[in-house]
């Protein structure tokens, strides 16, 4: 089959569009990309804080629209300070482009009684594309459900 020059305009059209529509997507994987490095070092800043009973970080990377709706006390914070965290598994996750969640099960020690708990705990996290992080939207765990 010889190429006649219908075909060739046709063929040169098609890369053209082709690399055009590269170019157009490749930012795009970057930026998503980059918003999951975020949410990994967010998640990773989270756990750590979590695990080794630093509530006041932990808050710090909580929604700043839930800290305002739900101020935390400085007897709130004390009350992180009667338990030990013991262990902090990721059971489940799923992550979209503006939006992650994690199940997780955080094992507890109350330092008083010496009883040990396991609590489930969802992690729900949103993308702030102005502020360029990711913040978890449900608040600190509650060690105290159902007691």
């Amino acid at each position: 089959m010889r190429a006649t020059p219908g075909r060739l305009f046709l063929f040169r059209t098609q890369v053209a569009l082709l690399m055009l529509a590269l170019l157009v997507l490749l930012p795009g994987c970057a930026s998503t990309r980059k918003q999951g490095t975020a949410l990994e070092r967010a998640q990773y800043a989270w756990t750590g804080a979590v695990r080794w009973n630093d509530m006041k970080t932990a808050w710090q990377l909580v929604d700043p629209e839930y800290r305002t709706a739900h101020p935390v006390s400085e007897l709130d914070f004390a009350r992180y300070e009667q338990v030990q965290v013991t262990g902090y598994r990721e059971t489940s996750a799923a992550a979209g482009p503006d939006e992650a969640m994690r199940e997780i099960q955080i094992g507890v020690i109350n330092r008083h009684t010496m009883a040990e708990r396991t609590v489930r705990y969802t992690e729900r996290w949103r993308w702030d594309a102005a502020a360029g992080t990711w913040w978890i939207t449900g608040g600190l765990p509650d060690f105290w459900a159902g007691e």
